[in-house]
C-alpha cells in the first residue's frame, strides 16, 4: 500500500487539483480502518455463510454498538448535520388551469429543453420537475402534474399521497423515461406485511409508484419497503433505487437505573431479536397482483468492520415495463448518505458509526467515510466491485468522482467547531483511490488544504479539481490530478465569502454560487462569481453579483441551478424567487426576477418559494407549490401562469 503524497497549502481559498488516472465475527474489527499517517486498510465485502451466521454477528455488533439510548443516540457530527443537511393560461388575469383529462404528450418532435442539473453525464438523478419538451412532469404538494407547454395547460393529476396528510408538505420526487415515471415518495404506519414499522419513527417507509403519462396519469406499479429512501440514479432504462433501513427493535423508553442497566436492557432486547430484525421487507403490486417478501440472507453481505445499525438496499427496476417486481435487491450492512453514480459504476459512501455510542464525542481517529462500489454497467441487478475507507467526512456527491478507472475523494477532517482555546484542527485533503482486489485502496493524495477550514465546494473536470473551503476567507483551490500517485496543488485564490456550488462553462471559466462576507467571515448574502481558471497556477476572479442578505438553495441543491450555454442564462432561486442572469465572457449581469403568489391551502395564505426553472423551446417556466409561470427569459417578463392550489 502506498503512503499518500502531502502538500501543504495555506488556508481558506479556492483550490485547483490535477488528477492524473490510471486504471482503477461478530463484534468489529478490532484493527482501526485508517492509520495515523493517512493510510487505508483494504476492506471489502464478505457475504454470510447462513441464516444463522448472519444473526450471530449482527447480534455482536449491533451489542457492541447500542447504548442506554439506543443506536445514534448522542453527539452527531458536522457529516451528520451536512446530510441531514428543488399570466393567465390564456390572455387575462391568473387563474387555475382545469385538467383537460389527457395526459399523453402532444406528438411531433420535442422543442429544444432543458435537463436536470445531473452530476454526471449520461446518469439521471431525481428532482421535483422533470421534462422531454412535449410536457413537463411536477410533483408538488402530494400530487403529479402533467402540463403541456405548448397550450399552457394542466392535462393531467394524480394524487400521490396513498392517505398521508404530510405529503401534501413534503417533496417527492421522479425520474422521467418515455410516457413512464417513477415516484419516489414514502408511506406511513404499518407495513403491509403486518410489523410496524419503526424504522426511522414516525417517517415511515419508502415507497416507490411506477405511473403511466401516455393517457390520463394513472398507476401500473407500487414498492414498498421499510426504510427510507437516500437517492436514486436512471441509466439506460434501468432505475437504481438506495434504501436505508435500521434494524426492527423496540428498545424499552424509561429512565429507571443507570447508563449500564438501561444498556444491558438493550442488548437483551438484541439478543431475542431474530434475523427478521434486519432484513427489510417489502410489497411490490402490479394491476390486481400483489406479492410480498423480505431480502434474503444470501443477497446480504457486510464489510470487515460493521455496527449492525443498518442495512443499505439496491434496487433495479426497469422502467420500460409496466411492472417493477421485486427490485432484484442486494443489501449491505452498512450506513450511507451519499450516492453517487457513473454510467458504469454506482458509489454509496456515508461515515461509519461510531461504535460506542456512550461516548458524547468521537474523536477525529472516529471520522471515516465508508465508500462501496457497484459496476452498473449491465441492466439489472449491481454487481458489487470494491470497497474501502478514506478518512473524514464528504460535503456531497461532488466530493467524489470516477475518472480513467481511479475514484479522486475530497474529505474534511479534525474538529471545525474549536473555540479559541481548543482551536480548529481541521484540514482537508484530496485522495485518489485504486481498486486491488475486492478493496479501494490509495494510488495518492495532497493534503494540507485549508487549515482550520472545512470543505464547501468540490467540482471535477476531468484531470483537475478545484476545492473551495472557507472559515474566514475563501481559498479556491486548483489541483492536478494527472498522476494518480502524486496529485498535487497548482494554485491558488483568496477572496473572501465562499461558493457553496461550482459549475464548468465554456473556455475555461468556472461558476461559484455562494455568500460573500466580510473580513471575520460573517456573511453578507448571496454571490456569484465567475472565474478565470484557463491557468491553472494563476485562477482570477472575472466578475461578481451580490444580493445583499439573500440566500440561494443551489448553494446546498444543485438541482435548483439552471444554466442554458446556448444564451448564457443562469437562474437560480433567492428569497422565494428566481434571479435571472446573463454570464458574459467576463461578467455577470442581472437579467431580473420571476416570482410566484403565496400558497392558499384551507383558506390560509402560505409563503410559497419558487424551487425549480427549466427551459422549453424559448420560454423558461418555474416551479412553486402555488404553480408554474412562463416567463420570457430575455426580460423576465411573464406571459403565463398556471395555478396549482
Amino acid at each position: 500500500m502506498t503512503r499518500g503524497i502531502k502538500a501543504t497549502a495555506a488556508g481558506g481559498t479556492l483550490v485547483a487539483l490535477t488528477l492524473l488516472a490510471g486504471s482503477m465475527s461478530a463484534a468489529p474489527a478490532p484493527a482501526p480502518p485508517v492509520g495515523t499517517d493517512g493510510r487505508m486498510v483494504p476492506v471489502g465485502l464478505v457475504s454470510f455463510d447462513s441464516c444463522a451466521d448472519a444473526l450471530t454477528e449482527l447480534r455482536a455488533a449491533a451489542a457492541a454498538s447500542v447504548g442506554p439510548y439506543g443506536f445514534g443516540g448522542g453527539w452527531r457530527t458536522f457529516s451528520d448535520r451536512a446530510a441531514l443537511g428543488a399570466g393567465d393560461v390564456a390572455k387575462g388575469a391568473e387563474g387555475r388551469a382545469a385538467p383537460t383529462g389527457a395526459g399523453a404528450a402532444p406528438t411531433g418532435a420535442a422543442p429544444e429543453h432543458s435537463t436536470t442539473n445531473n452530476h454526471e453525464a449520461g446518469v439521471d438523478e431525481p428532482d421535483l420537475v422533470k421534462t422531454d419538451g412535449r410536457r413537463i412532469v411536477t410533483t408538488t404538494g402530494g400530487v403529479l402534474r402533467v402540463v403541456d407547454p405548448a397550450s399552457r395547460r394542466i392535462t393531467g393529476e394524480l394524487d400521490l399521497t396513498d392517505g398521508v396528510e404530510r405529503l401534501h408538505w413534503t417533496d417527492q420526487r421522479l425520474l422521467l423515461l418515455g410516457d413512464r415515471a417513477l415516484v419516489l415518495t414514502e408511506a406511513a404506519g404499518e407495513t403491509t406485511t403486518g410489523v410496524a414499522s419503526r424504522i426511522r419513527g414516525p417517517i415511515g417507509d419508502a415507497r416507490l409508484v411506477l405511473v403511466d403519462l401516455s393517457g390520463a396519469p394513472r398507476v401500473l406499479a407500487t414498492y414498498r419497503i421499510q426504510g427510507r429512501t437516500v437517492d436514486a440514479r436512471l441509466t439506460g432504462t434501468t432505475a437504481r433505487v438506495v434504501v436505508n433501513s435500521a434494524p426492527r427493535l423496540e428498545f424499552p423508553f424509561d429512565r429507571d437505573g443507570s447508563d449500564r442497566e438501561r444498556t444491558a436492557r438493550n442488548r437483551a432486547v438484541i439478543a431475542r431479536a431474530g434475523i427478521g430484525a434486519w432484513l427489510p421487507e417489502y410489497e411490490w403490486t402490479a394491476g390486481t397482483e400483489r406479492r410480498t417478501g423480505r431480502i434474503g440472507c444470501d443477497r446480504l453481505s457486510r464489510p470487515a468492520r460493521m455496527t449492525g445499525t443498518s442495512t443499505l438496499t439496491v434496487l433495479s427496476f426497469d422502467l420500460a415495463t409496466d411492472r417493477l417486481g421485486d427490485g432484484d435487491p442486494v443489501g449491505v450492512v452498512a450506513d450511507a448518505s451519499t450516492v453517487y453514480g457513473t454510467a458504469t459504476s454506482l458509489f454509496l459512501a456515508g461515515r461509519r458509526p461510531v461504535a460506542d455510542t456512550a461516548r458524547l464525542r468521537p474523536s477525529t481517529a472516529d471520522e471515516v467515510t465508508e465508500i462501496h462500489q457497484f459496476d452498473t454497467a449491465a441492466p439489472g441487478r449491481p454487481r458489487f466491485v470494491a470497497s474501502g475507507t478514506v478518512p473524514g467526512w464528504l460535503i456531497n456527491q461532488y466530493a467524489l468522482s470516477e475518472w480513467d478507472g481511479h475514484l479522486r475523494v475530497a474529505t474534511t477532517t479534525g474538529d471545525v467547531w474549536g473555540g479559541r482555546q481548543q482551536g480548529r484542527t481541521s484540514e482537508s485533503a484530496v485522495r485518489v483511490l485504486r481498486r486491488e482486489g475486492g478493496s479501494l485502496v490509495s494510488a495518492g493524495m495532497v493534503g494540507g488544504l485549508g487549515r482550520g477550514e472545512r470543505i464547501y465546494a468540490v467540482r471535477y473536470l476531468g484531470p483537475v479539481a478545484y476545492v473551495v473551503t472557507f472559515r474566514q476567507t475563501d481559498p479556491l483551490y486548483s489541483l492536478d490530478l494527472t498522476d494518480p500517485g502524486a496529485p498535487r496543488v497548482t494554485g491558488e485564490l483568496k477572496i473572501t465569502g465562499y461558493s457553496g456550488y461550482l459549475h464548468p462553462l465554456p473556455e475555461g471559466r468556472l461558476l461559484g454560487v455562494g455568500q460573500e462576507a466580510d473580513a471575520r467571515g460573517r456573511t453578507q448574502g448571496v454571490q456569484v462569481s465567475l472565474f478565470d481558471v484557463r491557468e491553472p497556477g494563476r485562477p482570477h476572479r472575472l466578475d461578481q453579483w451580490h444580493l445583499p442578505r439573500g440566500w440561494s438553495g443551489a448553494e446546498h441543491d444543485p438541482h435548483a441551478f439552471l444554466y442554458r450555454p446556448d444564451s448564457d442564462l443562469v437562474a437560480l432561486p433567492v428569497g422565494g424567487g428566481i434571479r435571472l442572469l446573463r454570464v458574459g465572457s467576463d461578467t455577470v449581469r442581472e437579467i431580473g426576477e420571476v416570482t410566484h403568489p403565496s400558497t392558499d391551502r384551507e383558506n390560509r395564505r402560505t409563503w410559497s418559494p419558487v424551487r425549480r426553472s427549466l427551459v422549453v423551446g424559448d420560454v423558461l417556466w418555474t416551479v412553486s407549490a402555488s404553480g408554474l409561470r412562463a416567463t420570457d427569459p430575455t426580460t423576465a417578463r411573464s406571459v403565463g401562469w398556471i395555478a396549482t392550489t
